[in-house]
């Protein structure tokens, strides 16, 4: 396996769960020189013990101190600083990298790339991320597309409640997913739907599902695809009965003019757990050498251990999804300058990277 030929300097900021997984899986590896930002010197003491330098910074001045010099930074904030991180590494000639669900974000980070020295590459994760690279796979295969469903959920192995749901990952991004217009590819073209619209019900190994509706999981890839398929679409995957509640909460109760609120209530009410599940599903369908086909891809991941720490479902598949783009890029093996989509990875080298493997069902990861 390639592995970088000199140890690269990397600045992750965010020392939370996904920072962690992120400092985790890089210092495990040896081949990356790791510093850890944070305004929280509990978080930060956390991953010292992991070997990672770290420091402490609450605005601009020290990130920017923190960025300089580097060759890459994986943004773990909140969506909200996506922006304004982006535009310092362009401004220092730094590799960026990020998860977040924000389209707005996503086309402004877009537009800085048009000048940068570096590379750009927002949405490095499991949705957006990991699930364009399936979808632009499964539809390279077809001569002519039809459709392209992609499914992604994030879920409790043990619901309880009438949400059936736990907290996995950034409140934020989750409401912003639940309440933002929703990209997609709709007779052959490119336009937007209601988020928690469009629900369906099936069954996967024997378990059955929802999915509706929600923000930000394409990516880019509604642009790749455009005017070359009928219909291309993202949903989240939930327990039943989920949806149903999500409509009251926003809809009749209003809460979507009233995020700050949301984001409390749903804190407070609903426990976070590290037992968690990841459940992909991704179909196409179209033409090839004349014939209707169909072809589908689907993953069922949990979490794991490494070097003693429990990582949960989504920290590993996060961590992993950002950590291989990196590795990609410290390899040559992705453009090394400019705005790259993660349609620009091939999914045959995402699950054959020494962190991608996560996604490929060998939790065992040998870094």
């Amino acid at each position: 396996m390639t592995t970088p030929s000199t140890r690269h300097a990397i600045t992750i900021l965010g020392a939370g769960h996904i920072g962690f997984a992120m400092a985790l899986l890089l210092q495990q590896t040896r081949d990356y020189d790791v510093l850890v930002v944070d305004r929280d010197p509990a978080r930060l003491a956390e991953v010292a013990a992991l070997g990672a330098s770290t420091q402490w910074a609450t605005d601009d001045a020290s990130l920017q101190a923190a960025i300089n010099g580097r060759f890459a930074v994986l943004n773990a904030l909140p969506f909200h600083r996506a922006v304004p991180v982006a535009t310092l590494c362009t401004a220092a000639g730094v590799h960026y990298f990020d998860l977040t669900e924000d389209v707005a974000s996503t086309q402004a980070i877009r537009a800085l790339a048009a000048s940068a020295r570096s590379v750009l590459m927002p949405q490095c994760g499991l949705a957006p991320g990991f699930i364009g690279i399936v979808g632009n796979d499964l539809a390279r295969r077809f001569d002519t597309l039809h459709t392209l469903r992609m499914r992604v959920g994030a879920l409790p192995r043990y619901p309880q409640g009438a949400l059936r749901y736990n907290l996995t990952w950034s409140t934020e991004g989750l409401i912003n997913e639940y309440c933002n217009p929703c990209e997609a590819i709709v007779d052959g073209v490119r336009t937007t739907v209601p988020a928690l619209e469009g629900l369906e019900t099936f069954a996967l190994d024997g378990v059955e599902y929802e999915a509706f509706n929600t923000s930000g999981g394409l990516g880019t890839l509604t642009e790749t695809l455009a005017g070359k398929a009928r219909q291309v679409d993202y949903q989240s995957i939930r327990y039943p009965g989920h949806n149903a509640i999500l409509k009251l909460l926003l809809n009749d109760l209003r809460l979507r003019e009233r995020r700050d609120l949301l984001k409390d209530i749903l804190e407070t009410a609903i426990p976070t757990t590290d037992q968690d599940v990841i459940v992909v599903f991704a179909t196409a369908s179209g033409l090839r050498g004349g014939r209707l086909l169909q072809e589908s891809y689907s993953a069922h991941i949990v979490g794991t251990e490494l070097a003693g720490h429990r990582l949960s479902a989504i920290q590993l598949t996060t961590a992993a999804g950002i950590c291989t783009a990196l590795d990609l890029v410290a390899q040559g093996r992705l453009p090394q300058q400019g705005f790259v989509g993660q349609e620009a990875v091939a999914l045959a080298d995402f699950v054959s990277n020494r962190f991608g493997v996560a996604y490929a069902g060998d939790h065992a990861l040998v870094l």
